[in-house]
C-alpha cells in the first residue's frame, strides 16, 4: 500500500462519515446550534469542508470547489474566502443551509476533487514544501496530515451534536 492508498481510505472515510452524520437529518436539525450559539451540524461539515477544498487546493494548486458553484447554491452571505476560522457564534449562525443535500453535495465535490489530487502524489511530492509562511516550512504531507486530523476533528464534534438533538 503506497500513501495514495492510505490517503484515498482516510477521505473515503471522512466522506462516509459525513453521509452518516448528516443523513436523515432535516435542515432545521442540522442548522441548531447547542446552547444557542456553539457550531451547528452544519457550520461544522462546511467548516471541515472548506478547510479541505481550501487547503488542498492551494496544496495542489487548483481553484477551490467553492467559488465555482457551492459560494452561490449554499448562498451563506459570508466572503467567498472564508472558511469559518475564527468565527464568532453570530458568524456560525450565519451558515444556514435550506437543504442537507446541498450540505452533502459540496462534500462530495470536494470529495471528488481531492481524489484527484491524490493521485497525483509520490513520494517526492509528499516531502515538497507548499508553505514556507510557517517554522518549520510545510511540506505537502503535512498539509495533508494536518487537514485530517480537522477533519476527524470536525466530524467528531458534529456526531456528538447530533446525538444531543432530541434534547435541543
Amino acid at each position: 500500500m503506497d500513501a495514495r492508498d492510505v490517503y484515498r481510505t482516510i477521505f473515503d472515510s471522512i466522506a462516509e462519515t459525513v453521509d452518516r452524520t448528516v443523513g436523515g437529518l432535516s435542515a432545521d436539525q442540522v442548522n441548531q446550534q447547542p446552547l444557542g450559539e456553539a457550531n451547528s451540524i452544519a457550520w461544522l461539515i462546511w467548516h471541515l469542508t472548506r478547510v479541505q477544498d481550501d487547503h488542498l487546493a492551494d496544496a495542489f494548486d487548483h481553484r477551490q470547489v467553492w467559488p465555482q458553484r457551492w459560494s452561490t447554491e449554499l448562498a451563506l452571505g459570508l466572503p467567498e474566502g472564508d472558511t469559518g476560522y475564527g468565527h464568532s457564534a453570530d458568524e456560525v449562525a450565519q451558515v444556514q443551509v435550506t437543504s442537507v443535500d446541498q450540505l452533502i453535495g459540496y462534500h462530495r465535490d470536494v470529495h471528488r476533487q481531492t481524489l484527484v489530487d491524490l493521485e497525483s502524489l509520490t513520494p517526492e511530492s509528499l516531502d515538497e514544501v507548499i508553505d514556507e509562511r510557517w517554522d518549520p516550512p510545510v511540506t505537502r504531507g503535512v498539509r495533508l496530515a494536518s487537514v485530517v486530523g480537522d477533519c476527524y476533528q470536525h466530524l467528531g464534534q458534529a456526531g456528538f451534536v447530533r446525538g444531543l438533538l432530541p434534547h435541543l
